[in-house]
């Protein structure tokens, strides 16, 4: 989101980036109480409650309860923000219109009610998106919530859905999980069953995807949907940044040290892991997650957040330091797109389908072993490697200056939506 206002700022618009009070505190801790100092006066920051209880600055939010709670709490305060720069004494111009995530529906009731069109940005894939899209149709079909929690385990999830347009033939198991659940009040399937169904009141989305990645998905959305802009990968536009270079959105403070780390490491050798700034895992999940990386005898770089074990501090075994103390860095946080770009780096370990993740750490440090040689040294790795380059090539050629499509379309939805 921060990438997209940047691009819409330099493109001529007065930005106003609106944070949680949360979320903003911790920009602040993470880059420095100077960290805004000397930006552009066509940028500013706001920010809104998001109605939880005051905690501990370094604490990871519960996310179904943020997500319940910004769709019942943060309406009313944002609707107050845009009062206020909607004043005659505002230093800004009057919001012409809003640019949200696209689970943030509650923006659609504000920006309806003052006139101005709402771009609601989809920040995960297209496919997750079209999954979410037929969380309905799971529960019509009684497939949604699951009978029981054995369901989970006893082959179920692996029954083919035919009817989702552009994903014909895929496993419940490939499904966004929230629908996995016994709970038929599970906040999580609710508050996306709500959200997803919404979006359709936007006057446009974007998707951070490029076409050739996910053709078919998104021409199965095209004729039921507001205009649909493809604009990714965000974060390979070019932009001619004006005091917003050091703008960024990271959580935690970055250790630049792990660069000069892996510059001595060889070539496609090191296993990068980072599992997000949101995800939590028990100490045993920890602690049998060090020991597969240790028995893969690969170099890694591992990203462990203070909060990431839920209720403890991060703490792994003396034995682990000791064993992988040559081939292995620890680090609470990294550079993240310079870190994917080193040479050094051959493989990256995410938070993608974490409850698959957990559900493999369950079964062990040798699924984990198992897991980074395949990637590492296996057929299949070298495989995924040469797909990657392939599309890396695509990404590219979407979003060469001036003549890639996300540029093309940028263009457009400036012109027909955002100033329209």
């Amino acid at each position: 989101m921060l990438k997209l206002a940047k691009i819409l700022h330099h493109r001529g618009f007065h930005v106003t980036f609106v944070n949680t009070e949360f979320n903003h505190r911790r920009l602040l801790r993470s880059r420095g109480s100077a960290a805004f100092d000397g930006l552009s006066d066509r940028f500013r920051f706001e920010t809104i409650p998001d109605g939880l209880p005051p905690s501990d600055a370094d604490a990871t939010q519960e996310v179904p309860a943020l997500c319940d709670s910004t769709r019942k709490h943060c309406l009313a305060p944002f609707k107050r923000l845009l009062s206020e720069l909607n004043e005659a004494a505002s230093a800004a111009p009057p919001v012409s219109c809003v640019v949200s995530d696209a689970i943030m529906s509650f923006t659609l009731d504000a920006s309806k009610e003052i006139g101005v069109p709402n771009v609601l940005l989809w920040t995960a894939s297209a496919c997750g998106f079209v999954g979410y899209l037929h969380y309905r149709q799971l529960l019509q079909k009684v497939i949604a919530p699951l009978k029981d929690a054995s369901y989970l385990t006893n082959g179920y999830m692996e029954t083919q859905v035919d009817w989702i347009p552009g994903m014909e033939g895929i496993p419940l198991k490939y499904l966004p999980s929230f629908f996995a659940t016994t709970d038929a009040n599970d906040l999580m399937f609710n508050f996306v069953l709500e959200q997803i169904e919404r979006v359709r009141n936007a006057s446009a989305l974007i998707f951070n995807t490029f076409d050739k990645l996910e053709q078919e998905v998104l021409r199965s959305l095209f004729p039921t949907f507001p205009p649909i802009y493809t604009l990714g990968p965000l974060h390979l536009l070019k932009v001619q940044e004006t005091g917003l270079e050091s703008l960024q959105s990271n959580l935690w403070k970055e250790e630049t040290d792990c660069l000069e780390w892996l510059d001595l490491k060889e070539p496609d050798s090191v296993v990068y892991v980072n599992f997000g700034s949101i995800t939590v895992m028990t100490p045993h999940q920890l602690a049998e997650f060090a020991w597969g990386l240790a028995s893969s005898n690969k170099n890694f770089l591992w990203v462990i957040r203070p909060d990431l074990v839920m209720g403890n501090s991060a703490i792994l075994p003396q034995e682990f330091l000791d064993e992988t103390k040559e081939r292995g860095l620890l680090a609470s946080w990294c550079p993240q797109e310079k870190v994917l770009k080193h040479p050094s780096v051959g493989g990256f370990l995410t938070h993608c389908g974490w409850n698959s993740t957990l559900e493999s750490l369950t079964s062990g440090r040798s699924e984990i072993e198992r897991l980074v040689g395949e990637l590492m040294d296996g057929e299949k790795g070298k495989e995924m490697k040469k797909r990657a380059l392939e599309w890396k090539k695509l990404a590219e050629e979407a979003t060469e200056d001036e003549i890639g499509e996300a540029y093309l379309n940028l263009e457009e939805m400036i012109n027909k939506v955002l100033l329209n």
